[in-house]
């Protein structure tokens, strides 16, 4: 028992500053790799429409960007509100909504994955998410982290399984405003975090070999450092097996811990966001390289401008 608590409070040191770095999780190799990006915030409201009707929506992306973005064999953005047709807000203060026909620019520009697991992708109802997870579809994407009901928003994603398999488990960690919690009907990935701990661990112990990253929609807003609730959870789950934690929410670029050699990102930031504060427009892109006997995470520092993201040197 000692001997945990001196190995907790060891982890609790263990934060760094936030500049562009790698983590290497395991050996190196010359195999083979895949690049996955993960990048944070996608608002196509507000500021963002905007742009796209005086401009179009592919004036959100930067040459930088567009570069970065091609050399990437999978890119997974979170999309911080429904793209749908339908109108039927629910009752809250910022509610949003996104014209589904602008998803085509989004895959264009590259972004393979759209995280639905966040507190915004509902702001029009079930209906109108259960919408958003097909315009996705029909853009040549693939939606995470929404379903017909909680276990089916809460499976796993399969984002490439050469050289080995790469997991990525979503989840929401807050609760919704104005809105009940009902796991029999659609929904987004918003289970217990006892069973996300588990879903982790049967993932692992099923393929060892698996990589498994969890991306948790969570955090205080507008903070740059985690509450500790944040860090004994981001640990259980390093400790149930994922090689890594690649979160947001907060729309601020948090510091990054290495725990147990695994990187835990609490808040990667904003991507397409319109909020022009210094402490909001800087953001990162984590670029994970994985191959057959190594996983290797960079972080990417970005700044955006009049809702653009450009890469920082």
């Amino acid at each position: 028992m000692k001997a945990c608590f001196i190995a907790l409070v060891a982890s609790f040191t263990c934060l760094t500053s936030v500049t562009s770095q790698t983590s290497k999780i395991s050996h190196t190799s010359k195999t083979s790799k895949t690049c996955i990006l993960f990048t944070g915030d996608i608002l196509l409201d507000r500021g963002g429409r905007t742009v796209i009707d005086k401009r179009g929506p592919d004036h959100l992306f930067s040459r930088s960007m567009d570069s970065l973005f091609k050399s990437s064999q999978v890119v997974v953005g979170n999309l911080e509100c429904p793209a749908t047709k339908v109108k039927a807000p629910v009752q809250k203060r910022f509610i949003f909504r996104a014209e589904p026909e602008w998803l085509t620019a989004l895959r264009k520009h590259g972004f393979t994955h759209l995280n639905l697991a966040n507190n915004h992708a509902i702001d029009q109802g079930r209906q109108g998410l259960m919408d958003t997870k097909e315009n996705i579809q029909k853009a040549g994407m693939i939606p995470i982290g929404a379903g017909r009901n909680m276990n089916e928003a809460a499976q796993p994603v399969l984002l490439i399984d050469k050289p080995r398999k790469v997991w990525l488990v979503p989840s929401l960690r807050l609760a919704l405003e104005n809105f009940a919690y009902l796991p029999e009907k659609a929904c987004v990935s918003q289970e217990p975090m006892d069973s996300l701990i588990l879903r982790v661990w049967r993932l692992k112990k099923k393929d060892p070999q698996a990589v498994v990253i969890v991306s948790l929609h969570w955090g205080g807003e507008h903070t740059l450092k985690p509450v500790p609730s944040q860090r004994l959870e981001a640990h259980r789950l390093i400790n149930a097996g994922a090689d890594a934690l690649i979160c947001h929410h907060t729309h601020t670029l948090q510091t990054i811990e290495h725990y147990r050699g695994k990187p835990i990102y609490y808040s990667i930031g904003n991507f397409i966001f319109d909020q022009q504060k210094p402490l909001n427009s800087k953001a990162c892109v984590v670029k994970v390289e994985v191959t057959k006997n190594q996983v290797k995470a960079t972080t990417i520092p970005i700044q955006i401008k009049n809702c653009v993201p450009c890469i920082t040197h």
